[in-house]
């Protein structure tokens, strides 16, 4: 990388490590929790992590904020699905979609919901899968809570742990670690847009 071209990269990442110590980006992460788990492709990590970074004794915290608008964007998701799909079949599209959805929740649908609030796969497709199947709404709830407190939290341990170390080597590899943060984000859009 030319030094020009690190110098740049040097400085955006400086100023995204302040903008993340600062009170709005709590704001912000809440914000982001909430969307991304009803539409918004970006993941919560986009946020979590540098301010997990900037303020490691302050982790926790961020992902209780993460947490808990992750969890009630999940809920608005719950019920997009059931109030839309009833627009959709009251359009006279097949009900076999909604009826293979509903055996599979019925039998695993709180396994179902963990493994989406834990895993990389987007909660906002088992949010919105969760309400068209009719899962129950505290079923839904109670299991995001602990699927989506799981892995933030799991993070926030691993940023309070090893978030001053951590930064040391990002800011020394910046340019690689910068390359392989935007080919993950682009497989990342990929796979989403298939």
């Amino acid at each position: 990388m030319n030094a020009p071209a690190e110098a740049r990269l040097r400085g955006w990442w400086r100023r995204i490590l302040e903008y993340a110590a600062t009170r709005a980006a709590v704001k912000w992460l809440a914000l982001l929790a909430f969307v991304e788990a009803i539409f918004f492709p970006l993941p919560v990590e986009c946020m979590l992590a540098p301010m997990g970074l900037a303020q490691p004794r302050r982790a926790f915290w961020f992902a209780a904020v993460a947490t808990a608008g992750s969890v009630a964007g999940g809920a608005v998701g719950w019920l997009l699905g059931a109030f839309l799909f009833d627009l959709w079949e009251a359009s006279g599209l097949s009900q076999v979609g909604r009826e293979q959805a509903a055996a599979m929740f019925a039998e695993w649908g709180a396994w179902i919901v963990f493994a989406g609030g834990f895993t990389p796969i987007p909660f906002k497709v088992v949010a919105v899968a969760s309400g068209v199947s009719g899962l129950n709404p505290g079923v839904f709830v109670v299991f995001a809570l602990l699927s989506r407190g799981a892995r933030f939290f799991l993070e926030a341990a691993l940023l309070f742990r090893f978030g001053d170390a951590a930064r040391v080597f990002i800011e020394r590899r910046l340019g690689w670690v910068s390359a392989a943060a935007v080919a993950a984000a682009l497989l990342i859009f990929v796979l989403f847009l298939r």
